[in-house]
């Protein structure tokens, strides 16, 4: 309970005494004890509404409660104005006391942000804050403390808990050459660590500002509920006028009867229970995703990604794995080893998971001063000038586009074909493995409801149609460049309904243009591109495909919920407005009905966060 709650709870608990204490002396001090009790648990509410209408903001639930209350008093129904405000408030305090446990519950899943990072100064060690840090310092890592910058191990080994991040409760072992991400505990050995990204570039900054911004973006119906409320708040207090005023005019009914049903009308019509709960539904959405290792950017995208209907994805490190390893190194005219130390120094300074089996194959040490005049050509590959030599590496469609003649090979897995100085000089084969859960993965999204399932690639024809016939897909598309990705996402969105939307599902850095031109982006955070997260909408941690199921099932269970709050709490208010209306329920069974509608609102809400996905 915070400092807020506190007093708030100090303030019910003084205003029920003195309640009592009206309620059991017989005599007309009573009054001045009603009054003690009104002024104690009221005054706040009352201030914010006359300041409030000062703004030009009127219409809002502090001047329902005012109104209503001080019409109580006005009819002589003292006792029933000071219960009203009272139970009012004791509605506010379980309500904030529900939304503070769930946020407590969220903020605790992502309790990653590290207070200190242990630098290595000569002989000594000196605690720092993580944002002095910089690339290249290598920082101690006891057990039991977090890793606060991505690193590279350079001596020690360890098992992690990386749950924070990727939802997983499996601890992941790392030994010297691992790199591990910032937000991770170190749970038993010493780990030496030299840093590789500053803290502003890190996993857990990153990880951190996007919860951070994610109530920044509101939902559709988050917005709705705002621009409803502005306007049911108004209607309701001109209908409580009428229902004061136009029995006793027309009907000659008495006056103080009608008056007393629109106070109730007023007490009941607070729109609290939605303005409330449908945002801590998304909250709570936001939070289900975290737990499950899904950082969601805002509730706008999770109320999108509900309505999935075609998912489309790329295939390397998205369906496969993207751990390629070298099967085949073939040269002409030059040896198989310096072939592969050619390409190895070409490739040094792209991340692309070719690139990295690549320099993995070849095993030694690179000397980056050698290489120069590197360019990185999306879709086709690597054009380098290393040892006077220029070095071109990539697909087949490179050496198309630079006239280089070449023999095709038609085995199957990912060719790579090598020129130095515009002579072709061999090709080296790399295959891939398809993950061990994306067929579970995309029964899974068929079982959603998901329409259609597409897999983009810029692979030959024949690796492609090879993951194509192992997997549940409805089309693939092969030989891709970056834009013809896009150019597809575009001739999709003519099959999607009108409310439906398409998701694109990939990782690499030639994602990012596609990513944006989807509906929703989702990038695989674990060997994802920092450019594909940037541009994303929704991040996995993992590399787990099942994950893309998590989430939407995750934002369909949501939205059930909005509307469930929506419906429960409009159907509750509208049936007891009307039986107000015709004298059938007091003013106190229009708060009891109003903070108990909220209240299991909010529980209804938060219920998303206890859910096993």
């Amino acid at each position: 309970m915070n400092k807020k709650m506190k007093k708030q709870l100090t303030i019910i608990i003084a205003s029920t005494i003195l309640l009592i204490i009206a309620f059991l002396i017989k005599s007309k001090l009573s009054i001045i004890f009603f009054l003690l009790s009104y002024i104690v648990v009221g005054y706040k509410i009352i201030y914010k509404a006359f300041r409030n209408i000062i703004r030009g903001k009127v219409f809002d639930e502090n001047f329902l409660m005012t109104i209503a209350t001080l019409g109580a008093f006005f009819i002589n129904e003292i006792p029933e104005a000071v219960s009203v405000m009272l139970f009012y408030q004791i509605g506010e305090f379980f309500q904030d006391y529900a939304v503070d446990k769930s946020r407590k519950s969220i903020s605790s899943l992502m309790d990653i942000r590290p207070d200190y990072a242990n630098v290595i100064k000569g002989k000594d060690t000196v605690k720092v804050n993580p944002n002095e840090v910089k690339i290249g310092d290598v920082i101690v890592i006891k057990p039991g403390e977090k890793i606060p910058l991505d690193g590279v191990v350079k001596s020690g080994s360890s098992f992690l808990n990386t749950s924070a991040l990727t939802g997983e409760s499996k601890l992941k072992k790392v030994d010297v050459g691992d790199e591990v991400l910032s937000g991770s505990i170190n749970t038993n050995g010493i780990l030496k660590i030299m840093v590789t990204k500053e803290f502003g570039e890190s996993t857990v900054y990153k990880i951190l500002e996007l919860v951070e911004n994610a109530s920044n973006r509101k939902s559709e119906s988050e917005n709705f509920i705002t621009k409803f409320a502005r306007y049911y708040t108004p209607i309701v207090v001109i209908i409580a006028v009428l229902l004061s005023i136009i029995p006793p005019l027309v009907f000659n009914q008495e006056f103080n009867i009608w008056l007393y049903r629109a106070l109730s009308f007023l007490v009941v019509s607070c729109p609290c229970a939605l303005v409330v709960s449908i945002p801590l539904s998304f909250f709570s959405g936001i939070g289900a995703c975290s737990k499950n290792g899904i950082l969601v950017k805002g509730s706008n995208y999770l109320e999108a990604v509900s309505k999935s209907e075609i998912i489309v994805f790329d295939k390397t490190g998205t369906i496969t794995e993207g751990e390629f390893k070298v099967r085949e190194v073939h040269g002409i005219g030059i040896t198989d080893k310096e072939l592969l130390r050619l390409a190895s120094y070409a490739e040094y300074y792209s991340n692309h998971p070719i690139s990295i089996s690549i320099k993995k194959e070849y095993g030694h040490k690179i000397d980056h001063k050698k290489i120069f005049d590197v360019k990185e050509i999306p879709g086709m590959g690597v054009i380098a000038h290393l040892d006077n030599k220029k070095v071109m590496i990539g697909n087949d469609k490179l050496l198309d586009e630079n006239n280089i003649e070449y023999e095709k090979c038609d085995i199957i897995g990912t060719i790579i074909y090598i020129a130095v100085d515009n002579v072709y000089r061999g090709y080296i084969v790399i295959n891939d493995k398809i993950k061990d859960d994306s067929i579970d993965a995309l029964e899974k999204l068929k079982n959603l409801g998901i329409k259609k399932t597409v897999m983009l690639t810029g692979d030959k024809e024949s690796i492609s149609k090879n993951v194509f016939e192992k997997l549940n897909i409805d089309e693939y598309y092969s030989e891709l460049l970056p834009q013809d990705k896009v150019n597809i996402i575009d001739k999709l969105k003519m099959e999607k309904s009108k409310d439906g939307a398409i998701v694109f599902a990939g990782d690499g850095i030639n994602d990012a243009p596609v990513i944006v031109s989807a509906d929703i982006g989702i990038s695989m955070g674990g060997v994802g591109s920092d450019a594909a997260i940037e541009a994303s909408d929704i991040v996995i941690m993992t590399d787990e495909l099942s994950k893309i199921s998590t989430v939407i099932n995750i934002s369909k269970r949501t939205m059930k919920i909005v509307r469930q709050n929506i419906i429960f709490a409009l159907s509750v208010k509208i049936f007891v407005l009307l039986l107000i209306s015709f004298g059938l329920l007091t003013m106190w069974s229009a708060v009891f009905a109003d903070v108990g509608v909220s209240v299991l609102a909010i529980l209804n809400s938060i219920r998303i966060l206890k859910i096993k996905y």
